[in-house]
């Protein structure tokens, strides 16, 4: 398992239903990672102001999709594509010819 930073929305009523997101610790399973790539609409959002204000203004996002048998789930991570790639491992596997 890899830990790994999720941004999550959670909406509030306190805030008439304003998006405000904010950040999990999640655990995944390297083997069900379908497909990884940048998530370029979180960095508007960063710049929106609706992410922790601690988080660095320059950081980027990747979204994961895992497979669930029938369905896969997207998750938004807190890091670059590159790095989250190397973080699952996802570098190291090779093709199989055939």
């Amino acid at each position: 398992m890899i830990q790994l930073v999720e941004v999550f929305n959670e909406v509030s009523s306190a805030t008439r239903g304003t998006s405000k997101y904010n950040l999990r610790e999640i655990y995944i399973n390297p083997k069900h990672v379908v497909a990884i790539r940048p998530d370029n609409r979180m960095e508007t959002v960063l710049k929106e102001g609706l992410l922790p204000e601690d988080l660095d203004k320059r950081q980027r996002f990747t979204k994961v999709l895992l497979d669930r048998g029938q369905s896969g789930i997207d998750l938004t991570v807190v890091g670059e594509t590159a790095i989250i790639s190397q973080k699952l491992g996802l570098h190291e596997k090779e093709l199989l010819k055939g």
